[in-house]
C-alpha cells in the first residue's frame, strides 16, 4: 500500500531535518514523501534538498497560511492512505507507516486515528498531554472530541470525494475536516491504540489565550458551515478535553 506522508514548513530550518529523518527511517516499502514550504527565507529550502532522493515532490512558494499548504499537498498526494507531519514533528517509531498500512489492510475504513504525544517544544523528551483518540463514537464530536489530526490518516479516496481543508477556516480547518469526513458524512472510522505522532506544542490553535479563543469559536462555526445544529457551550468542552489531556501524560503505547 502507498501511503503520501504531507510535510508543511515555514522558516523551520531548525527543526525540518528532524521530522524528514522521522519520515526517512520508516521501515514500509512505499512512502511518497510531499513537502510543501511557504518560501521560507531562513535555509529551510537548503535543508530539505539534502533529502531530495528521499522526497516525491518539493514545493517552496508563498501560500495562504498552513491549510492552503496542505490543500497542495493534497492535490500532489497519489498514495492510497494520507497522513500529516508538519515541520518540527516526527513519525513516532520506526514502523509507524507500517503499523497503519496493515491497519488499513485488516479494518474496513476509511478513517483510521491513534494517540499523539503533545511535547515541549524545546524538548521533546518532555511529555506536556497525551492526547488518546479512544474509541471511536461518532456522537462523541458533541462533547468537542476530536482525533488528534496528525494522529489519523485518511483515504486519499475520501479527500477527492468531500473536499479538502476549507480555507476559510484560519485556526481550526483540521477539525472542520474531520467534523464533515466523520459526522456529516459518517465515513467508517476506526482507533489503534498506539502512539503515532509526537509533535510540539505551540501550533495556531494553542499560541495564546487569543488564538485558544478563536480556534474554539472555529469549532462551533465548523457545525454551522455544515448545516449540523449544536449547543454552543462546545465551545467550553473542548478546552475542558485538552484540561484531561494535560493531565493523562501516564504510559502509552508506541
Amino acid at each position: 500500500m502507498k501511503i503520501s506522508v504531507i510535510t508543511v514548513c515555514f522558516n523551520a530550518a531548525q527543526e525540518i531535518e528532524e521530522t524528514i529523518r522521522s519520515v526517512v527511517v520508516q521501515d514500509h516499502p512505499d512512502i511518497e514523501h510531499i513537502v510543501i514550504d511557504g518560501a521560507s527565507t531562513d535555509g529551510t529550502q537548503e535543508r530539505v534538498k539534502r533529502y531530495s532522493e528521499c522526497i516525491a515532490h518539493f514545493v517552496s512558494e508563498p501560500d495562504n497560511g498552513v491549510y492552503d499548504a496542505m490543500n497542495k499537498g493534497l492535490r500532489l498526494a497519489s498514495g492510497e492512505v494520507v497522513a500529516f507531519v508538519n515541520a518540527g514533528d516526527m513519525l513516532a517509531t520506526r514502523n509507524t507507516v507500517s503499523y497503519m498500512a496493515k491497519a488499513f489492510a485488516e479494518h474496513d475504513a476509511e478513517v483510521i486515528y491513534g494517540d499523539a504525544l503533545m511535547v515541549d517544544p524545546a524538548d521533546i523528551t518532555k511529555v506536556k498531554r497525551f492526547w488518546k483518540g479512544g474509541e471511536y463514537k461518532r456522537e462523541n464530536f458533541r462533547k468537542g472530541w476530536m482525533p488528534p489530526h496528525l494522529g489519523t490518516y485518511i483515504r486519499k479516496a475520501a479527500y477527492d470525494r468531500l473536499g479538502h481543508f476549507n480555507t476559510a477556516l484560519k485556526v481550526s480547518a483540521d477539525y472542520e475536516l474531520m467534523f464533515r469526513f466523520l459526522y456529516k458524512h459518517r465515513l467508517r472510522g476506526h482507533y489503534v491504540p498506539k502512539v503515532l505522532v509526537r509533535f510540539r506544542l505551540g501550533g495556531m490553535s494553542n499560541r495564546s489565550l487569543g488564538h485558544i479563543w478563536r480556534a474554539n469559536l472555529e469549532v462551533y462555526r465548523a457545525w454551522r458551515i455544515n448545516g449540523e445544529r449544536v449547543s454552543p457551550l462546545i465551545i467550553l468542552r473542548k478546552p475542558l478535553r485538552k484540561l484531561g489531556q494535560m493531565l493523562r501524560r501516564g504510559s502509552a503505547e508506541l
